[in-house]
């Protein structure tokens, strides 16, 4: 059978089209963030959109290490964005990533019964990741929609992402002490 014409090469042409798609999607989640002044939220979210492009490349170069092209390949993966506003944006996100790991698990199940056991790890190795994309969305959706992203139950320490200032407390600072910019530049404390 030509590597082409087998499901799991169509299924890493989706996943090549999902994870560009991811990129671009959260980028524009980042630049919504940052516009209203939420830093280091922008910033987390940057480092999201990095890994999704990074895992459009791994899956890019796959494709054509298995092929050897690219020709005729339909790449839509149907991930609209959904949402003009962060909170929206990162449920959206939440929900996108959560359906690609189900996705990639079943791309991984398909790829091990046409016998390309490589292809198959790299899908489950992906999903590993966008399951942590899921969790960390699912967790700045829900403080921020709480108002609870730069609250604690217990004192930690927070860290003004633009001149190191640390504070310990509840609630993060309004306004640096030091350098006085905004709540949004403190570093996020997310989920491990």
């Amino acid at each position: 059978m030509e590597f082409d014409k087998t499901q799991t090469f169509i299924n890493l042409a989706r996943s090549f089209a999902g994870e560009s798609q991811a990129g671009l999607r959260y980028q524009f989640i980042a630049q919504l963030a940052m516009k209203q002044g939420y830093k280091t939220l922008s910033d987390e979210i940057k480092y999201i959109a990095h890994n999704e492009t990074a895992h459009a490349k791994i899956i890019f170069d796959t494709i054509i290490e298995k092929n050897g092209n690219t020709d005729n390949v339909d790449i839509s993966a149907g991930y609209p964005f959904e949402g003009d506003t962060i909170e929206n944006g990162l449920l959206a996100a939440a929900n996108a990533e959560l359906t690609e790991v189900k996705i990639y698990r079943e791309f991984s199940e398909t790829a091990m019964k046409e016998g390309f056991k490589d292809v198959a790890e790299l899908f489950l190795r992906i999903a590993d990741v966008e399951n942590h994309h899921e969790t960390v969305f699912r967790y700045l959706y829900d403080n921020f929609k709480n108002g609870t992203l730069f609250t604690s139950d217990k004192p930690i320490v927070y860290e003004c992402g633009n001149c190191g200032f640390k504070f310990t407390a509840k609630e993060a600072f309004n306004v640096c002490p030091l350098c006085k910019v905004s709540q949004g530049f403190v570093k996020l404390k997310l989920p491990e």
